[in-house]
């Protein structure tokens, strides 16, 4: 008969720090495991979200259509997209008004006439550009934390705010000319497949550095976001699991102050969302139109022509709508992020503690 070994913890811990590699802490997890948590994250918020959008788009035309030649932002939580209308009609994200009552009656029109596919318009080029960038930036905040948490033992209640300002930063950079391409190709009607050909037309026109246009827009609305995000989120995770008692990868406790956090970073950076969204529009109408970029006014001249031609006001435009896509959009990802983390941090103990049973 074989009997059940009990193993002392602290020969468990040694087990898992051979089997994670050498100084490794017990309850971390490898790079590859944090991609694929991250990666699950971003597929479950674009699958949730971007159904949210489409319908949001389609009320929004119903009140005011969207004249011919024009572009509008649309956004599915993870990524935002440039949308062009060609007689009021654009065929990916947007299509003609319908006869809207509300929300749920959008839903319920839009499936039973386009069927329910129609809900994930546009989900296919998020899931190829901004799933990877979501990648990148989750697992270089998580390195990056626990670097600086080690390393600078005086600033550890700081280590998110810079880890998340710095790998906001980092990913942000990478994927500007990804952007900005896309953008181009959208508004050409260009494919995929003629991708190489959109950059070398970019940069023999303009130069390596149009590539990056725009780029300081997006750095202003989405560094401070995320250094915000971050540094809410990791103290309202400790306070709210100390005062309701609960633990601190709990799904409850992660996806609520995964929601505040995200409410309280975006309520506070929507000025630059806004320029950001403005700079976007123009950007698109000038390349359906085949005119060259001019070169782009700075955020702050942007700022002052907005409060000029709508008041302070202009500067929180879509204030609920930001609030209500990003609330749930965050909520989603940090929650089925942390949940992927504990699966490994568990699976990692179970795969140390049966190599040890197993004996040489």
């Amino acid at each position: 008969m074989h009997r059940d070994i009990l193993v002392p913890a602290h020969l468990i811990e040694t087990s898992e720090m051979t089997f994670l590699g050498p100084g490794s802490d017990p309850n971390r997890i490898t790079p590859i495991q944090q991609m694929i948590a991250s990666c699950s994250g971003a597929i479950l918020t674009s699958l949730f979200v971007t159904p949210l959008d489409v319908v949001k788009i389609r009320l929004q035309a119903q009140k005011h259509p969207f004249p011919k030649g024009k572009c509008f932002v649309y956004c599915n939580g993870l990524m935002d997209h440039i949308c062009v209308c060609e007689n009021g009609n654009s065929k990916a994200w947007y299509k003609a008004p319908g006869h809207f009552t509300g929300t749920l009656d959008a839903f319920m029109k839009i499936i039973r006439r386009e069927g329910l596919r129609s809900l994930w318009s546009g989900l296919p080029p998020t899931l190829v550009m901004a799933v990877p960038a979501t990648v990148i930036y989750f697992t270089c905040y998580d390195q990056l934390c626990a670097a600086l948490r080690a390393n600078v033992g005086g600033l550890s209640e700081q280590a998110p705010l810079l880890a998340g300002a710095i790998a906001r930063l980092g990913s942000a950079t990478v994927i500007s000319p990804l952007e900005l391409i896309r953008t181009k190709m959208q508004a050409q009607k260009q494919s995929y497949g003629q991708l190489s050909e959109c950059v070398r037309s970019a940069v023999h026109n303009e130069g390596w550095l149009s590539l990056w246009r725009g780029l300081g827009p997006t750095l202003l609305r989405d560094v401070p976001f995320s250094a915000l995000y971050w540094y809410n989120y990791e103290w309202g995770k400790r306070w709210l699991s100390t005062r309701c008692n609960w633990g601190e990868s709990s799904f409850l406790v992660t996806f609520t102050v995964g929601a505040l956090s995200g409410s309280v970073a975006a309520v506070l950076t929507l000025p630059f969302d806004v320029v950001k969204t403005r700079r976007q529009v123009e950007l698109g109408e000038l390349q359906i139109m085949n005119l060259p970029a001019k070169v782009s006014p700075t955020t702050y001249h942007v700022m002052k022509r907005i409060v000029t031609e709508n008041g302070v006001k202009g500067l929180f435009a879509g204030f609920l709508p930001r609030l209500i896509k990003v609330a749930p959009a965050c909520a989603i990802m940090i929650s089925t992020y942390e949940y992927g983390k504990a699966f490994f941090r568990q699976h990692n103990r179970e795969r140390a503690a049966a190599l040890l049973r197993a004996g040489p």
